[in-house]
């Protein structure tokens, strides 16, 4: 079995401070969590295996990326650097990553024009592209493609959200996940809504109908708040990788205590 990666997760926006990373629930409510480039360099230090850094309202608010922060964060890094949030085009990838991020991660623009994901992997290779599938669970079955049955017996199925959040498109996550593996993407960063922030655990049903319906690597995001969600995450939610903010950058958990309680039951970390 291979390694699992711990990915701790910056969700970053604009305000009158300059660049803020924020968390909140269910993608709203959000309240500071420090300066992007200090946490980072610190998950840096600590062990994480890689970093995720999303503008988080580069989308709703049609503005561009924060290339030059960015920059600093990469400079303060030297593991495997994903940057998403506001990626338009082959023109904002090839800047985001010559600002020096590894991959990118892209949603809203991904949806509305899936040939953006077919061309960038063509041009900057499949494992520079990263998918991100928001999702939230839509319990009318008439319009779903792919029903998944929840932990307490309901049925539901996993409609994409883009926008943040903000907009429903009608989308099945799933059928979503399998058409970008199509397409040439060499990873997916699927968060589920419903479990964001809530610190109640990943969302095991959707995360595993997803991973088993690719064969790419999947990184489950939304809801990590103790050891044990990481391990479902990676047994039961059968991910590849396990995201992670809140608990994080408060200070609730070390990235160290998580690798330890992992190691400890025989999920194979990266030290």
């Amino acid at each position: 079995m291979l390694a699992k990666r711990i990915i701790p997760c910056l969700d970053v926006t604009l305000n009158e401070k300059g660049a803020m990373v924020v968390k909140g629930v269910e993608f709203v409510n959000l309240r500071e969590a420090g300066d992007p480039v200090e946490l980072a360099k610190r998950y840096d230090e600590e062990g994480a295996d890689e970093l995720v850094f999303l503008d988080i309202t580069a989308s709703p608010e049609g503005r561009r990326m924060m290339i030059d922060v960015i920059e600093k964060t990469a400079e303060q890094v030297f593991i495997p650097f994903t940057v998403g949030g506001g990626i338009r085009s082959i023109e904002d990838i090839n800047a985001i990553l010559s600002a020096g991020a590894d991959k990118v991660t892209i949603n809203t623009s991904a949806v509305k024009n899936p040939k953006l994901v077919k061309e960038a992997s063509e041009i900057f290779g499949s494992q520079c592209i990263v998918i991100a599938i928001d999702c939230r669970r839509n319990f009318d079955l008439s319009r779903g493609e792919n029903v998944v049955t929840l932990e307490d017996g309901r049925k539901a199925w996993y409609e994409v959200v883009i926008y943040g959040g903000r907009k429903p498109t009608g989308i099945d996550a799933i059928s979503w996940a399998k058409k970008v593996e199509e397409l040439g993407a060499g990873e997916i960063l699927l968060t589920s809504m419903n479990r964001d922030g809530t610190k109640l655990g990943y969302d095991i049903p959707i995360t595993r109908a997803i991973s088993e319906a690719v064969n790419i690597p999947v990184i489950a995001s939304g809801g990590a708040g103790k050891p044990e969600h990481f391990y479902e995450g990676f047994v039961d939610g059968k991910a590849d990788a396990c995201l992670a903010a809140s608990i994080f950058h408060y200070g609730e958990i070390s990235i160290a205590e998580v690798k330890e309680y992992l190691a400890d039951r025989g999920i194979p970390v990266r030290w």
